[in-house]
C-alpha cells in the first residue's frame, strides 16, 4: 500500500523552524547566556546620578576599559533622581542577563534603606554584588576664622560651645549629613546640622562663614583649600590620601572609630548567571588596575579599589547595619 506524503519538503522545513523558535522562546534569556556566547551585544552601565561628578568619572573610566577587555561597547546611561534610587531601581528590575549593570553608591545602597520605610527595591535581594570600584575622598574642612588647627581642637571647641557651631550638608540623609551625625556620636559633640540643596551651596556658605564645618568631597574642597578659603583638618576614610600625604585621618587625629567610606561598587540584577558575574568581576578588577584608569579617577579625588563579589556582599551588609544605627540613634528623618 502506498502512503501519500502529507507535507512538502518546504512545509516540513517551515515546521521545523517554527518548532525551534518555540523552544528557543521558552528558554529564559539569562539561561541562554553562557561564557561562550556572552557578551554578544553592548552592555548598559547605569550611573544613578546626573552627568558630571565623581560617579560619572568612575563609570566612564571603568566602562571604557571594561568594553575593551570584553570586546563590546559599554554604554553609560545617566539616570538620576531620588538620591540615586531611580537608577538603582531600574537596574534591580532589569533582565538578569549580564547586559545591565549599575554603579551602586553608599547613598541608595546603604543609607536610603535606613531612611525610607518603603523602598522600591531591596538592595540585598534584588541586586547581585560584583566588585567594589572606588572610594571617594571626603575631608573635614572648617572656615579659617574658626580657632582650631586640628580635629582634637575642633572637638574641644565644640564641647565647650554645644549647639553653637554649625555644619553644612548637601541635604538631609546625604552622606555628609550622616558624617556629621557620626562625628557627634563618636566625639561627644553637638555641632548643629544645616542642610542645603546640594554640595555647591553648602560650600558657598562655608566660605562665607554662615556655617563653620563641612564634610566636603575632595573635588569640592581642594580649590578652596588652595585659595586658603577653608582649612582641612582630616580625612573621613581610614587611609591617608596620596595627594594630601600630610593630612591625617579623623580616626588617627583623635575620633577613634570614625570612618565614612563614600564608596562606589558594581552590581547586576539578582539572578544573573554566576559564570557571567565571575567573568565580570575578573575583568572589572583588571580594568581598575590599569594605570591610566587609576590616574583618571584619582584626579577627581576617586581612589580605584576592587574586591571579590563575596567581599563586596559582606561589606555592603556591614554598611547597611552601620548607617541604620546612625540614623536610628540620631533620629534622622526625611521630614
Amino acid at each position: 500500500m502506498k502512503h501519500a506524503s502529507t507535507m512538502s519538503p518546504l512545509g516540513a522545513l517551515r515546521a521545523f523552524f517554527t518548532a525551534l523558535a518555540v523552544v528557543m522562546a521558552s528558554i529564559p534569556a539569562a539561561q541562554a547566556q553562557t561564557p561562550a556566547t556572552w557578551p554578544s551585544r553592548p552592555i548598559r552601565l547605569i550611573n544613578p546620578f546626573a552627568p558630571g561628578g565623581a560617579v560619572d568619572v568612575t563609570a566612564r573610566s571603568l566602562g571604557t576599559a571594561l568594553g575593551e577587555t570584553l570586546g563590546t561597547q559599554v554604554i553609560i546611561e545617566n539616570r538620576g533622581g531620588a538620591g540615586g534610587m531611580l537608577g538603582v531601581d531600574a537596574a534591580a528590575k532589569a533582565a538578569p542577563d549580564g547586559y545591565t549593570l549599575v554603579v551602586g553608591t553608599v547613598g541608595p545602597m546603604a543609607i536610603s534603606p535606613a531612611l525610607n520605610r518603603k523602598m522600591p527595591y531591596d538592595p540585598v535581594k534584588d541586586l547581585a554584588p560584583i566588585s567594589r570600584a572606588a572610594d571617594t575622598i571626603n575631608l573635614l574642612v572648617v572656615h579659617p576664622s574658626l580657632p582650631v588647627q586640628s580635629v582634637k581642637e575642633l572637638v574641644a571647641l565644640a564641647r565647650a560651645r554645644p549647639n553653637e557651631l554649625l555644619y553644612a550638608s548637601a541635604g538631609v540623609g546625604a552622606n555628609d549629613h550622616l558624617s556629621g551625625e557620626l562625628f557627634n556620636a563618636l566625639a561627644g559633640t553637638r555641632i548643629t546640622h544645616v542642610p542645603y540643596k546640594g554640595g555647591a551651596p553648602a560650600m558657598l556658605d562655608l566660605i562665607g562663614g554662615q556655617v563653620q564645618v563641612y564634610f566636603a568631597s575632595y573635588a569640592t574642597a581642594r580649590p578652596q583649600m588652595d585659595a586658603k578659603k577653608v582649612r582641612a583638618l582630616g580625612l573621613t576614610r581610614r587611609q591617608r590620601f596620596e595627594l594630601l600625604p600630610d593630612l591625617p585621618t579623623i580616626d588617627e587625629a583623635g575620633v577613634k572609630g570614625f570612618e565614612v567610606a563614600n564608596w562606589y561598587a558594581i552590581f547586576a540584577p539578582a539572578g544573573t548567571p554566576k559564570e557571567i558575574l565571575t567573568r565580570l568581576n575578573r575583568e572589572i578588577v583588571r580594568a581598575l588596575a590599569q594605570p591610566d584608569v587609576k590616574s583618571r579617577m584619582l584626579q577627581a579625588g576617586v581612589v580605584a579599589v576592587s574586591s571579590t563579589p563575596e567581599e563586596l556582599g559582606q561589606f555592603h551588609r556591614m554598611e547597611m547595619e552601620k548607617w541604620a544605627k546612625v540614623v536610628r540613634d540620631a533620629k534622622v528623618t526625611l521630614e
